[in-house]
């Protein structure tokens, strides 16, 4: 997605089990801020317990220290796949590909902030609320969990 002021610069954390994007800072540079912006954003909202498991690729920006320590520091344990594998990173690649078809290619906007608000509400409203994926029993990521909450409540009645 082009903008007049630059290209916008996404890094998503997905919450692999409901395939729901739950970090997703939109600066306008590279770099470890980035990674750690969205790693900060996404303990946040899902505050996860010890045990966890953080799966990042080797890029530089999500391979240095500063979101090695967030993510230790949230108790979660940092994991990566090996260099080169088209597996260790598929279920974030097929979020991103239907992302980029859609918003990132489909035109040119003034501003940055126009491009980052356009990919938030495809994120949230489309991505998070009705795009279905197939691992999860073809549910979307707000579905799923709402049947998990569903089922839960009905257990400990």
């Amino acid at each position: 997605m082009r903008t007049h002021q630059g290209w916008p610069c996404p890094a998503v954390v997905m919450d692999i089990w409901p395939r729901m994007v739950v970090g997703r800072p939109m600066p306008d540079r590279m770099g470890a801020g980035l990674a750690d912006d969205a790693l900060k954003t996404a303990i946040a909202r899902r505050r996860p317990g010890k045990g966890r498991v953080h799966h990042g690729d080797h890029g530089g920006r999500y391979a240095s220290l500063l979101p090695g320590g967030t993510v230790r520091d949230a108790g979660v344990e940092p994991s990566m796949g090996p260099i080169s594998s088209p597996w260790g990173n598929a279920a974030m690649e097929s979020l991103m590909g239907p992302i980029k078809a859609e918003c990132v290619h489909a035109g040119t906007f003034e501003a940055r902030e126009q491009a980052s608000l356009e990919i938030f509400g495809y994120i949230e409203a489309f991505c998070n609320r009705v795009g279905i994926h197939s691992a999860p029993g073809n549910l979307s990521p707000a579905e799923l969990e709402a049947r998990h909450r569903e089922g839960a409540a009905l257990n400990a009645a």
